[in-house]
């Protein structure tokens, strides 16, 4: 099974990822943000999330395709977002990449629109005051490079600590995130974007076990020549690694499983 790890070239020239691409309806191009949703979709899928009565909690989603593939294999979803003002200042609204309601979530018409409006709810959260309401009910949660925004690498990694609030004894929680390949001293530490450092995600890993859940990790990153490219604005493809401030950062992905 997919471990926590490095976005790489490799795995698009995998049999899972080709595979996830075809569930998303998406054509294989070499760009992270696909990696992204391939990987989390996959993870899930592995450990038997995707399935009847299931259900998920989706952090920061803007309009991706995650909660209505993961609707159309039966589970019930409850997707996330910020406040449509806060989705304003920080930029997300006039960049597209906001969902203010329900009915920005199924525009790739994954699932069938009934089911859609039977299986998915959205509720406004902000990810660094999860409401209490939301603990204990979900079989898996996760989110896609939605945690690098909650303003700080220390905010950051208090959610990942938080979110496990929301899981049942023995759930999922799959969440992806920018990863500096540059340094693992300087970095973007506060502001809009964050980049996560190796000791910043070694330090998620060893509190997580410390708390008794489960987590694996695989850092080594590609060496192909597409993961040697670096992709700088105006951004195209390939679109595994790219320049933000002085650093290079790419997406790691990290899978936790909570103590049963």
């Amino acid at each position: 099974m997919l471990i926590s790890q490095v976005c790489k070239q490799q795995d698009f020239e995998s049999v899972w990822l080709q595979e996830a691409c075809l569930a998303l309806k998406e054509p294989l191009q070499y760009h992270r943000k696909l990696w992204e949703y391939c990987y989390i979709y996959q993870g899930l899928l592995e450990r038997g999330m995707l399935g009847p009565g299931r259900r998920g909690l989706g952090f920061g989603v803007g309009k991706e395709p995650l909660a209505s593939l993961f609707a159309s294999r039966g589970c019930y979803i409850t997707a996330t977002d910020l406040d449509a003002p806060s989705a304003s200042v920080q930029g997300w609204a006039q960049s597209n990449m906001h969902a203010a309601g329900i009915q920005d979530l199924n525009e790739r018409g994954l699932c069938d629109p009934e089911l859609f409006r039977q299986r998915v709810t959205f509720e406004v959260v902000n990810m660094n005051a999860i409401p209490p309401h939301l603990f204990n009910q979900f079989d898996f949660t996760w989110s896609s490079c939605s945690f690098e925004h909650c303003g700080s690498i220390a905010l950051g990694k208090q959610f990942i600590l938080n979110q496990m609030n929301c899981l049942k004894p023995g759930g999922v929680a799959i969440h992806t995130t920018e990863f500096n390949l540059s340094s693992n001293d300087q970095t973007l530490e506060e502001g809009p974007t964050v980049l996560f450092r190796l000791k910043d995600i070694e330090w998620m890993v060893h509190t997580l076990r410390a708390q008794g859940h489960s987590i694996e990790v695989d850092y080594s990153v590609g060496t192909g020549p597409i993961d040697r490219h670096i992709d700088v604005p105006p951004h195209s493809n390939p679109h595994l690694r790219l320049l933000l401030a002085q650093y290079v950062t790419t997406s790691i992905g990290l899978i936790i499983e909570k103590a049963k």
